[in-house]
């Protein structure tokens, strides 16, 4: 095998697009074509994998970053660049918080709940998987 295996942190936030199914039309088109710098400066602050979902007007988007990745301070290193704040401002024009963001957030952070990988199953009636 090449390489080391580092340890991923995952992360997912929330965020509503506007109510007109115009301006996702259009939020969507610049997703297709995201700017080469604004690509580049999230893999250089440690985004490794990043997706986009949209259900309606609701987004959920998912990234991967190795461990020591603080998206409060890696996010402001990327905000560092005039390209990259130029997409985020012209991102904000289709995009409102999600209900219940917190006061002044724009993407809200999401809670994990379940993860296939670290669960331990139990049987319905309560007990541990393995017991009959």
């Amino acid at each position: 095998m090449r390489g080391s295996l580092s340890r991923m942190q995952l992360f997912a936030q929330a965020i509503d697009l506007l109510d007109d199914p115009a301006l996702s039309r259009v939020y969507e088109e610049h997703h297709r074509a995201v700017w080469t710098k604004v690509v580049a400066a999230l893999r250089a602050v440690g985004i490794q994998r990043m997706r986009i979902f949209r259900h309606g007007t609701r987004l959920f988007m998912y990234c991967e970053a190795p461990d020591g990745f603080d998206p409060a301070r890696d996010y402001q290193q990327y905000a560092t660049d005039p390209e990259c704040r130029q997409w985020d401002e012209l991102m904000r024009r289709f995009q409102r918080p999600a209900p219940g963001a917190a006061v002044g957030a724009w993407w809200s952070p999401m809670e994990v709940i379940l993860d296939l990988e670290s669960v331990s199953p139990v049987s319905a009636a309560g007990g541990s998987g393995g017991e009959l």
